[in-house]
């Protein structure tokens, strides 16, 4: 080409490559939306009864899931065959959209266990019931958890000063207590039902100490474990991956607050479109399932106060944080059990996703550390999240959603035998809270406002937190970007159409600093008698501030002392049950209305109306059994009454 030799020349000529470089940018983009040229999906296949080489074909899986994971692109699948499989997958690739994911399916002849433990052998007992095994350092690799502490933001050690590894002692599935020290270990026999271990490490070999009761470990199943996590990309923006039907188990996960990076035993990596459903998720040191944030220089470095996370949460802002780049998970179908920290967490990377049908249980039940992040569902930053039917019991706290739970709806959810069953903290909302059962001693914790509860049933307290001087964001509608930052001052509060049974009690919010309104509340015998649950604020009032507190509004309920509901759960052949007597004459005695977008009041601080999570007009037209509702006249709480009497109803 003849080189320009002018001005006019050069832009011509410089216009004429624009155009050039914006028509091959669309004829790139329409042979891609039409499909032509199109790479054609592949099917891998995996066995860990295969040889080490194999080309992923039927007939010569892969041996290993990471080999498959090495090669796989957008839209292909990879199906593992039974067995156990010792390796962390490390996805590098994940799909282009929601129709072109990658797929990891575990193929139904037998059960598919992916482990982050090794079996150990060699061990030589000491004495009572102590055995003592030595490994070299290099059986490790890069990474020791026998060396590495848990630690992070608001991880609180109990007792302080005491130091917790991230590693763990497997005897047939299930895991062997953490001790303080090493006498405790070898110098008497072990409980039987809480056998203890430690462990050391020096310059060239780890040792290990456990107690092993009526057993050889070198005859029975003993895994410690050695992989940080068991799925989970190594870097961000790893998008549209599904995993589904396995065991993912045993990982040496560290604490998750935050304003880190939040590794999970399986974890999404701040990313897009992950679908996690039908896998059974458990003993992992800290979390089951990350949907969490990244890591940077800023991770666990003076970020422990709510100025803090404001920094964390606009550089996250910075780095992403919006609907079309990041969240919008789907968990589901999954049973997740026996973490210490939570069952699911996720800090902003949780936002748009959607977490139904899961079992989760037994978390944070050991106790041996303590924090602020333990919960069966642990989320800051949940916009627009949907958390609906799940059961979820034995855990510190059943949901926790801290931080911006702005159009988050919490529906149809089973929860019991937790320490409390949902905790709202520092939100502005619009937060639903609706159709659940919540059968704990406490029901709820609120330190938060811009709530509506809908249609529960509470069989436990409230305990409520008045006044809160940190200030936190709001943000704008269905949107992660902040509007402005608020105090949390208690109330505003809608109670409407629920119903009390057993230990319920409210009275904590008859005074606000905000309006409470309850409308079409049942209360039956033994509920809100009594001492009122707790009550306080976490920050001091002056006397011109107490001055605003106002009583709740009530219309339109009914106390029914005489009424016993003699609400009991019972679990049965693999199902849950609720006994209950309920009231046909309730209907008549006092009609309630339908709650929808229009009936409910908007939330104080930002002016925003109670509506579905892609903004669309809501109603609570079903019940917690997916029974439509009487639009005309609702029953309270969460099933539509259609007799009177003593009523056993599967609820799960």
């Amino acid at each position: 080409m003849e080189m320009p030799t002018n001005i006019n020349q050069i832009k011509m000529s410089t216009l004429l490559m624009g155009l050039l470089v914006l028509s091959n940018f669309y004829t790139i983009a329409q042979t891609k939306s039409s499909g032509k040229n199109k790479r054609p999906t592949k099917e891998y296949h995996v066995s860990a009864n295969s040889n080490e080489v194999g080309d992923g074909s039927v007939n010569k899986p892969f041996k290993t899931i990471t080999a498959a994971a090495n090669i796989a692109m957008p839209g292909d699948v990879i199906i593992v065959h039974a067995g156990i499989y010792r390796e962390s997958i490390v996805p590098p690739r994940g799909g282009d959209s929601d129709t072109e994911r990658i797929t990891y399916l575990a193929a139904k002849d037998g059960e598919v266990i992916v482990k982050g433990s090794e079996i150990a052998k060699g061990w030589r007992k000491q004495m009572h019931d102590t055995w003592v095994l030595k490994l070299p350092n290099s059986f490790f690799g890069n990474f020791n958890p026998y060396k590495e502490l848990i630690h992070g933001d608001w991880f609180y050690p109990t007792p302080q000063g005491r130091k917790y590894l991230r590693g763990a002692v497997y005897l047939n599935g299930d895991w062997l207590m953490e001790a303080a020290k090493k006498e405790q270990v070898i110098d008497k026999d072990a409980d039987l039902k809480k056998p203890l271990w430690c462990a050391t490490v020096d310059a060239d070999s780890t040792t290990i100490w456990a107690q092993f009761k009526n057993t050889d470990p070198n005859s029975d199943l003993v895994e410690i474990n050695v992989r940080p996590t068991v799925f989970y990309p190594d870097k961000p923006f790893i998008n549209f991956i599904t995993v589904t039907g396995f065991t993912l188990e045993q990982a040496a996960t560290n604490w998750a607050p935050p304003t880190a990076e939040q590794h999970g035993l399986i974890g999404t990596h701040w990313s897009k479109g992950w679908i996690i459903e039908n896998n059974t998720i458990r003993y992992s040191k800290c979390s089951g399932v990350a949907l969490g944030k990244y890591g940077d220089e800023h991770d666990n470095n003076k970020t422990e106060s709510a100025e803090g996370y404001v920094g964390t949460i606009k550089r996250a802002l910075a780095f992403g944080w919006n609907k079309g780049t990041i969240g919008g998970h789907i968990v589901r179908n999954n049973t997740i059990s026996f973490c210490e920290q939570t069952g699911i967490v996720g800090s902003m990377g949780c936002a748009f996703s959607i977490i139904e049908g899961n079992v989760i249980h037994d978390i944070h039940t050991r106790r041996l550390f303590s924090g602020a992040e333990m919960a069966g569902i642990k989320f800051h930053g949940a916009v627009d999240v949907q958390i609906k039917n799940n059961q979820i019991y034995r855990t510190d706290k059943g949901v926790w959603l801290d931080w911006m739970a702005q159009g988050t709806q919490v529906k149809n959810n089973l929860m019991y035998e937790n320490d409390l069953d949902i905790f709202l903290e520092v939100n502005h909302g619009p937060t639903l809270v609706a159709n659940n059962l919540l059968l704990s001693k406490v029901s709820m914790l609120m330190n938060t406002k811009g709530v509506a509860l809908v249609h529960n049933v509470f069989g436990g307290a409230f305990n409520v937190v008045g006044y809160d001087a940190r200030l936190t964001p709001y943000l704008k509608p269905h949107s992660t970007f902040m509007e402005g930052l608020h105090d949390n001052q208690g109330g505003d509060v809608q109670f409407v159409n629920n119903l009390f049974v057993m230990r319920g009690n409210s009275t904590s919010y008859d005074k606000a600093l905000l309006p409470v309104n309850m409308t079409g509340n049942l209360y039956t015998k033994g509920t809100n008698q009594g001492a009122a649950p707790s009550y306080y604020n976490w920050a001091s009032l002056s006397e011109q501030f107490k001055a605003k507190y106002k009583d709740k509004q009530s219309k339109d309920e009914l106390d029914k002392q005489g009424f016993d509901a003699d609400a009991k759960l019972i679990k049965e052949n693999g199902h849950v049950y609720l006994e209950i007597n309920l009231d046909k004459a309730w209907l008549l005695e006092q009609p309630r209305k339908l709650v929808t977008t229009q009936s409910l009041r908007p939330v104080i601080i930002s002016n925003l109306p109670f509506e579905n999570t892609d903004g669309s007009f809501m109603k609570i037209d079903t019940d917690y059994l997916g029974n439509k509702r009487n639009t005309a006249n609702p029953s309270p709480g969460p099933f539509e009454i259609k007799q009177s009497g003593k009523q056993r109803i599967k609820i799960w």
